[in-house]
């Protein structure tokens, strides 16, 4: 069984209060995107995980997707599986990359077992992987808040327009993002997003972040520049970064050439 996927954008990062557990509080909108990896399993007499495309580090066994099997295996009779994952999505951009593999993994096995458990069920199940992963399970544009755990759907087209996603040669840690925040109410209600007109976005939404990540990271601020200058009606760094994203009623006919290497995707 394959399915693919796919990433996310944050459409505003509000980083409204810091909590007493030592957490943050926020508000966002997640926005799925067309940027993809690709994921299958067979049934194997071991369970492993291989990995092809973008180098993934680190142990196989404590991959999200991993867990999320061995979560569904602790309540079900699930035979031993060989995963691969092709990786396209970055990681350190502020993508959701390895959220989108574990919570698409859920819904894999969910299918190709029978296990019958409806989304309310998978999202409880994504809880326990991270935060925005449950997000992942409907797949629709959200408002997230609380630690980026707690959704609210709205409604949200961007289908006439084109997105295009930048990443650098550079990852951010949320950690270093979180370092020179200072937590404050907003002034835009993040939810309302949808009643207001893509073109006036960049004077009321922005990502809290920036403010912390560009001046480590100024070519991650030109990026953001050379959006609007090519004509993106709205731009922003996505998550606490590093990708970069612009929003275009119309692509300009040089845009791969009047940008650094990187991902791009059109949509």
């Amino acid at each position: 069984m394959i399915s693919f996927p796919n990433a996310k954008i944050n459409i505003g990062l509000n980083v409204v209060e810091k909590r007493l557990d030592g957490y943050h509080n926020l508000e966002t909108i997640f926005y799925p995107v067309k940027l993809a990896d690709a994921l299958e399993f067979v049934e194997a007499n071991n369970t492993a995980l291989t990995i092809s495309g973008i180098q993934v580090d680190g142990d196989p066994e404590n991959n999200l997707i991993i867990k999320a099997y061995r979560l569904l295996r602790r309540d079900f009779q699930l035979p031993e599986l060989h995963f691969h994952l092709h990786k396209v999505v970055p990681f350190g951009a502020g993508l959701g990359g390895g959220s989108s593999d574990a919570a698409f993994a859920l819904k894999m096995l969910n299918k190709h077992f029978n296990l019958n458990l409806d989304d309310q069920t998978l999202e409880q199940y994504a809880t326990g992987l991270g935060a925005d992963c449950p997000f992942f399970i409907r797949n629709k544009p959200t408002f997230a808040y609380g630690i980026g755990d707690q959704f609210e759907s709205i409604e949200l087209d961007l289908s006439e327009y084109s997105i295009v996603i930048i990443k650098p040669d550079c990852s951010v840690s949320t950690v270093e993002a979180y370092r020179t925040i200072t937590p404050q109410k907003p002034d835009f209600d993040l939810r309302r997003i949808a009643s207001l007109p893509v073109e006036e976005w960049r004077r009321v939404i922005k990502n809290d972040f920036e403010t912390s990540v560009f001046p480590q990271y100024p070519q991650i601020r030109e990026l953001k520049h050379q959006l609007y200058d090519l004509g993106a009606v709205y731009a922003a760094m996505s998550g606490s970064g590093s990708a970069v994203f612009g929003i275009f009623r119309h692509l300009p006919t040089d845009l791969a050439n009047s940008l650094p290497k990187g991902i791009f995707i059109y949509r």
